[in-house]
């Protein structure tokens, strides 16, 4: 292949020059549209793959598909801080808006189970859009010293290396290959210790509860294996899990500890990288919070942070003012979310819980509710606060021990 062609999705060989053409499904709709005809079934989402799979850029060995949830951010976003920051009120609807967009984008794809890198791709362009504003409106300014600048510089790239990290291998679970379905003769005729955080082991009565339950698709194996031993079994994996794993469906892999699948890193969160994610969030809110203040104490001289953020007189005198107080509220919305997030994982980590733990405790209304309703005890892995930041600390430190997969 040259660098302007490429294989499409039906498999046949194509020129990005031929990108406009044999577009009969978009013209019937572009007709019937204009007819204020109805499109037949399925019409509108054949139209996006056909559009998805001819959006793509030359490249050495051929033209490289562009994934089209990382576009939305990349033009979107300058262009909506640029129109805010024309008029106070223009601010107040575009930053009210962009939270609603983003949920309901988030709502839409977690209700068709669906991997979008829209997320990843816009919190990335997020800091970095930022970053690029702070030293072009308001470092030049001269309120602002190097010291601060290389203070801001450094948390920045902590961060990113913290997700880096958060991005890797969250502890999934080895499959089968092939077909091959684990054979359980010879497994000893009492219950398994399959914990991996070594505190728990799994007896039968208490593998039958709910907090590793399952939603459909999935169940409690018990037939094909001795009398007395009950494993969480994956029907989709093909294997039986350790204790307080679970199956990620966006993934479809089973994680060791999952805690949840977080959008914003488009990875699972679970017993290799909790600790990553957790250092990621805490660099974030640190290093927001830092150039929020920085920010504000150049543009609103001699009022507070706090002060500044909702009374600023002078902030829409100038246009480069009102870019950079219209670049703080987008932080400051950003950070207060990232902020909750945060606050949850620190409280669930203190009771040592995971989040999907929780959730399948609210299910079967297994957990208590505490502190309004913040953190769901479930009350199976709680042993005080320092012992559960300890196992907490200790993820990942020493080699799990050997669960029934590998003695399959």
């Amino acid at each position: 292949l040259c660098c302007c062609e490429y294989v499409d999705r039906r498999g046949q060989r194509n020129h990005l020059a031929a990108c406009c053409c044999d577009c009969e499904e978009l013209d019937d709709g572009c007709d019937r549209w204009l007819t204020c005809k109805s499109l037949p079934p399925g019409a509108l989402e054949r139209i996006a793959d056909t559009i998805a799979d001819r959006l793509r850029v030359p490249w050495f060995s051929g033209a490289v598909k562009i994934n089209v949830s990382l576009v939305p951010p990349l033009v979107l976003l300058p262009v909506f801080l640029h129109v805010a920051a024309l008029h106070f009120l223009l601010g107040l609807i575009i930053l009210t808006s962009l939270p609603v967009v983003v949920l309901w984008y988030y709502y839409l794809t977690h209700r068709r189970k669906e991997r979008t890198l829209f997320f990843l791709s816009l919190g990335l362009f997020s800091l970095g859009y930022m970053y690029y504003v702070f030293l072009r409106e308001v470092v030049p300014r001269g309120h602002v010293e190097y010291s601060q600048v290389v203070a801001l510089t450094c948390g920045l790239i902590l961060m990113l290396a913290a997700l880096s990290r958060a991005k890797k291998d969250p502890g999934y679970l080895p499959i089968l290959a092939g077909n091959e379905k684990p054979s359980h003769q010879g497994l000893p005729n009492k219950s398994v210790r399959g914990s991996s955080s070594g505190l728990h082991g799994i007896s039968g009565a208490a593998s039958s509860r709910a907090v590793n339950g399952e939603a459909k698709g999935y169940c409690r194996m018990s037939a094909e294996q001795p009398e007395g031993v009950k494993k969480d079994w994956c029907t989709k994996c093909q294997l039986v899990r350790p204790a307080r794993a679970g199956h990620c469906r966006l993934c479809g892999r089973c994680v060791r500890r999952l805690d949840h699948h977080c959008v914003w890193i488009n990875s699972c969160v679970g017993e290799h990288n909790h600790q990553a994610f957790i250092l990621a969030l805490s660099f974030f809110m640190l290093t927001s919070v830092y150039g929020i203040t920085l920010t504000l104490h150049t543009i609103c001289r001699g009022r507070t942070p706090f002060v500044a953020l909702f009374y600023c007189p002078g902030a829409y005198s100038d246009y480069s003012s009102a870019l950079s107080f219209t670049c703080v509220w987008y932080c400051a919305i950003v950070t207060a979310g990232m902020g909750y997030i945060l606050l949850i994982q620190l409280l669930n980590i203190s009771y040592n819980v995971t989040e999907r733990e929780a959730r399948l405790a609210l299910r079967d209304n297994t957990g208590r509710r505490l502190l309004g309703g913040l953190v769901i005890d479930t009350g199976q892995y709680n042993r005080g606060l320092l012992l559960n930041w300890g196992h907490f600390l200790s993820l990942g430190a020493s080699p799990p021990q050997r669960s029934a997969e590998d003695i399959v």
